[in-house]
């Protein structure tokens, strides 16, 4: 809102009273590592406007990497002294903006009418509150056009008639200055835009695995995936609570996701089947029969696959779980699988395949397991 402060000015002796209105920004802000140098320099530059962030940002998906973009942003704002305000996560009217632009490229058609979804709610935002002024993060960003996004902007200006500020941060080592505070404040740095749309393309440029997709039916936290950053943003917020110093670092590892699974006893029957952590079959197919057992463990005759019973499996874990299907749904947390592979003899490089069954089969067993093991970096939180 408006606030207007009084100056005393002394013209001839006179002291004359003047009243200067403070002008309030709605800030609309994408993510903690655009806006919190962005604000810094908003702050430094206009210190004697109200600044207000506005996070509105439906693009973000999946919802998981919005809550741990928010829950940064959040932060951020709490050590600036910034009012934060949340727009709705209306996915699907963005998704029905942009539909048709699925192809663009960054910087392209699609980007625009992202900008101008946001633009015009954070627009109205803006208004409802009284403020004639906004911005937005989005310009510090290397990734996005700020012609492009000056030109949203100004056509909102004309449409609404809040003002749109147009300012430049990357000019003048901005940008060197931006990645420093980064680094200072351990903000989550996020590898790409936001949209599901540009996530696809960079992966596939990039040749990875577009893992930010993967969520289990199990709800296991896996690594290196949003979910498990999440708990680490989290608990980082706890320890600042307590003034416990940490760090958050960057671990290089051998990563595994696990598409799909499937045990066929002789032509027809599938029996309910589960799959351990870096279970790897290279030709995603196996056929055999039980060649032997030895301390609760079953050998294939093919492609050193073991298994084991869901009772030799709850005796490990110290579960109870009833049946397959139970474990499948509930299935214990990535370390635990990790634990009981050790157990079963395989040490930290083994990809050998180990399937949990109800009773080990006497005929011919077909095993078809997608997954698929690579390199990647995850992030630890270390207290110090």
């Amino acid at each position: 809102m408006h606030i207007s402060t009084k100056v005393l000015l002394n013209i001839s002796s006179k002291f004359v009273i003047l009243s200067i209105k403070r002008i309030s920004i709605l800030v609309h802000i994408c993510c903690s590592v655009d806006s919190h140098f962005f604000l810094q320099k908003l702050q430094n530059d206009f210190p004697d406007e109200k600044l207000t962030g506005f996070f509105y940002d439906p693009n973000i998906h999946p919802y998981s990497e919005y809550q741990l973009r928010f829950l940064d942003v959040e932060r951020s704002c709490k050590k600036l002294g910034i009012n934060l305000l949340e727009g709705e996560y209306d996915y699907e009217n963005w998704m029905q903006a942009v539909r048709g632009l699925e192809k663009e490229p960054e910087k392209g058609a699609r980007c625009e009418v992202c900008f101008d979804k946001r633009f015009e709610i954070s627009a109205q935002k803006a208004l409802s509150l009284g403020e004639k002024t906004m911005t937005t993060t989005l310009l510090v960003s290397p990734l996005k056009s700020q012609e492009q996004l000056k030109k949203s902007g100004d056509i909102f200006e004309k449409k609404h008639g809040v003002k749109f500020i147009a300012v430049d941060y990357r000019a003048g080592g901005g940008t060197q200055d931006q990645s420093r505070i980064t680094k200072e404040e351990q903000l989550y740095r996020q590898d790409y835009c936001g949209c599901i749309y540009g996530l696809t393309m960079q992966r596939k440029q990039q040749d990875r695995l577009m893992d930010e997709m993967f969520s289990p039916i199990s709800k296991q936290t896996l690594p290196a995936s949003i979910e498990e950053r999440l708990e680490i943003y989290k608990k980082r917020i706890e320890l600042e609570e307590q003034n416990i110093k940490y760090k958050i670092i960057k671990q290089k590892f051998l990563n595994y996701r696990q598409f799909s699974l499937q045990v066929t006893l002789g032509k027809k029957e599938n029996i309910p089947a589960y799959a351990l952590s870096y279970s790897i079959i290279p030709r995603k197919k196996a056929q055999g029969k039980i060649e032997f057992s030895a301390s609760n463990i079953s050998y294939l005759s093919r492609e050193e696959v073991k298994f084991i019973t869901r009772d030799h499996f709850n005796f490990l874990c110290k579960s109870k779980y009833k049946n397959i299907k139970e474990l499948i749904f509930k299935a214990p947390n990535f370390d635990e699988e990790l634990y009981i592979r050790e157990k079963l003899g395989c040490d930290f490089y083994d990809l050998t395949p180990i399937v949990v069954v109800e009773n080990i089969p006497d005929s011919k067993i077909t095993i078809k397991l997608d997954a698929k093991t690579y390199k990647d970096t995850r992030e630890k939180l270390i207290i110090i």
